[in-house]
């Protein structure tokens, strides 16, 4: 029989066109763990994946424990947000949640799992909480290292925002690459995904891509 062979990924086999210079370039530190090919689709890990609870001087002792699984949830803002108790109760009482940039996002009463941004519960204590009783919920910035994108991530790497120049392999540390980062045109058919992304995934993070960082995919 004969033998067969098998071409792996070139650097930049995937570039159809890109602006003048090197505009459209750059480089990033890519996240240990993974043998990346040249033309894989990646994202920038930009929100950190815990956050950090500081309660109010409150007249209410029941405490807010963040998720244990995940705490963070995609599209989360590096910031504080911040829990305030607008309705007392007797072993209870209504929170109202507001982001870093003071939108409110929603009411969660005590006892019940508030998940939108971040994710979290407030239990009861003696004394009740009281109007005005609140917490602060501190979300840092994550690493600014780069993965491959996948929209089920959470911590800022579900957003497409370049795709790797060439193969490399940080399996065992991370490791800076070269990227295309902007203003770009790429071939669809040779581009690298998240592992089991579907034709609809693929043409979606294709959407974003361009909207993230002007890099447009050909088919």
């Amino acid at each position: 029989m004969p033998n067969v062979i098998t071409e792996g990924r070139y650097a930049a086999e995937f570039l159809v066109s890109e602006a003048s210079g090197n505009r459209s370039r750059g480089t990033g530190i890519l996240l240990a763990g993974a043998n990346y090919a040249a033309g894989t689709v990646l994202g920038q890990i930009g929100v950190a994946a815990t956050a950090t609870v500081t309660p109010g001087t409150n007249t209410g002792t029941g405490a807010l424990t963040m998720d244990a699984t995940t705490p963070v949830l995609a599209g989360a803002k590096v910031g504080s947000y911040v829990v305030t108790c607008i309705a007392a109760a007797t072993n209870s009482g209504t929170f109202r949640v507001e982001d870093p940039d003071g939108y409110v996002l929603g009411d969660v009463v005590v006892g019940a799992t508030f998940a939108d941004d971040i994710k979290f519960i407030i239990a009861d204590g003696t004394p009740d909480f009281v109007v005005g009783d609140k917490f602060t919920i501190a979300v840092g910035a994550g690493s600014g290292k780069w993965r491959i994108y996948n929209p089920a991530n959470t911590d800022g790497s579900q957003v497409p925002r370049a795709v790797l120049f060439d193969n490399v392999d940080a399996t065992a540390a991370d490791r800076r690459a070269a990227m295309i980062r902007r203003d770009a045109e790429v071939n669809g058919n040779i581009l690298t995904w998240f592992a089991g992304a579907t034709t609809n995934q693929k043409a979606a993070g294709a959407v974003l891509l361009e909207q993230a960082a002007g890099i447009i995919v050909r088919n």
